[in-house]
């Protein structure tokens, strides 16, 4: 058995944990650069405030109904995530993150009489201990615990908990969803179904395998054997190896000049390096980009990348954007101005089996540039991210991401600590 928690328009809830009066009221938090609706409250979307629409579109409706509105504030996510995930942990010996706000957990150690208390019981320590709202899907295979977690939504009968018990009930249900709504469905392959006449979860339950393999391929005739209740898709309860690690972003404003790129190229590096120590990893291959933006009128679209190999794989920030600049000095073009710019490291290996040249003195000057990137580390998260950074990340960042309606950072800054009124 599988008990799915997601937590409950994570990013809204994530600014009302810390601001109570914004409880009932419309909120919604945009994408980088202030750009588009990733996260709505409920009373948001009654107003018709839809995924993705970009802000200015949807101006008017927010000024009407005085739609609280908020820059993304992704260190407070994060570690409100982190809080959360913790909390689950205690309720089963195996538990498998899926995404920021959601987690699997194993309930087969629970009897089914017990699975529902469990379940409610969680609810309530997330909410006292976090002030995150969650809602727990419980089933015997992962696609089932996924409609089941949807179910504990949409239905306030259910009190945000909802249990997979009984063929009857399970069919019935099964009946209610559209095919669009399936895990590992959506809408794309749910209109080739439809040409097919499966509309609806339970005929998809009901339909020939082969026909299910000739419409959606091995997945999919997984995704229908998870829905009959058969497992294929096992708990992954250890983190898979990473294959890449990537930062890029849009600027605030238009950049041009060289000099902007290269602070803006040094800023993404030393973020990516700090997640590859973080995961313990090295990069082997670093590659950069600049995009000038496809869809800007009166502009010449560019878009260029360009990747280097590393002889001795690094993740030291000093290193690496030594490489990371002179790669982009060979692919940015005068008189063009840039959107965006973005780096990826590829080819990681763990850090403890990076292989050295043999003839030369490599192996001490990765020890020091260790030393030196982990004692940034060790800086920037006792007293705050960017208390200490190299100069060419430039000091001024006037390219940076427009962030106007950001939250303060409350849980990871000290002098942004909420006080007591």
């Amino acid at each position: 058995m599988f008990a799915l928690v997601d937590c409950n328009n994570f990013y809204v809830s994530c600014e009302r944990t810390f601001d109570p009066k914004l409880e009932g009221r419309p909120v919604v938090v945009l994408s980088n650069n202030d750009g588009c609706i990733i996260a709505r409250s409920e009373e948001a979307k009654a107003f018709g405030i839809g995924m993705g629409n970009p802000f200015f579109q949807v101006r008017d409706i927010i000024e009407r109904h005085g739609v609280r509105v908020f820059s993304s504030n992704y260190t407070l996510y994060g570690d409100m995530s982190s809080r959360v995930m913790s909390i689950l942990s205690e309720f089963s010996p195996e538990m498998e993150v899926y995404s920021i706000d959601e987690a699997f957990l194993d309930f087969s150690h629970l009897e089914n009489s017990k699975m529902e208390p469990v379940a409610r019981e969680i609810r309530k320590k997330v909410k006292q201990w976090t002030g995150i709202p969650v809602s727990v899907g419980i089933a015997g295979t992962k696609t089932l615990a996924k409609l089941a977690n949807r179910t504990a939504k949409k239905n306030p009968l259910s009190g945000g908990v909802f249990l997979f018990d009984g063929k009857e009930k399970t069919k019935v249900l099964l009946g209610k969803t559209e095919t669009r709504d399936i895990w590992g469905i959506g809408g794309n392959l749910s209109v080739r179904l439809q040409r097919e006449g499966i509309y609806t979860a339970l005929a998809l339950v009901e339909a020939d395998d082969e026909k299910i393999r000739n419409i959606l391929g091995v997945c999919g005739l997984r995704t229908a054997m998870e829905l009959r209740g058969i497992p294929c898709i096992r708990l992954e309860n250890a983190a898979l190896p990473r294959k890449s690690v990537c930062c890029s972003r849009s600027f605030g404003k238009e950049v041009s000049t060289l000099e902007e790129l290269s602070e803006a190229i040094s800023l993404y590096t030393a973020d990516a390096a700090e997640r590859l120590r973080h995961g313990k990893l090295a990069a082997g291959v670093v590659s950069v980009f600049l995009d000038t933006g496809r869809f800007r009128k009166k502009c010449q679209y560019y878009f260029n990348s360009i990747s280097k190999s590393i002889a001795v794989p690094s993740n030291s920030t000093g290193d690496l954007t030594g490489h990371a600049v002179s790669l982009i000095r060979k692919i940015y073009r005068e008189n063009l101005t840039y959107k965006k710019a973005g780096i990826i490291f590829t080819e990681l290996s763990t850090s403890e089996s990076v292989q050295f040249d043999l003839f030369s003195d490599t192996p001490a000057k990765f020890a020091k540039s260790c030393v030196l990137s982990e004692a940034m580390d060790s800086i920037n998260s006792r007293f705050g991210d960017g208390s200490v950074f190299y100069a060419s990340e430039g000091t001024g960042k006037s390219w940076a991401m427009a962030r106007e309606r950001c939250s303060p950072h409350y849980t990871t800054r000290w002098d942004e600590i909420p006080e007591a009124g």
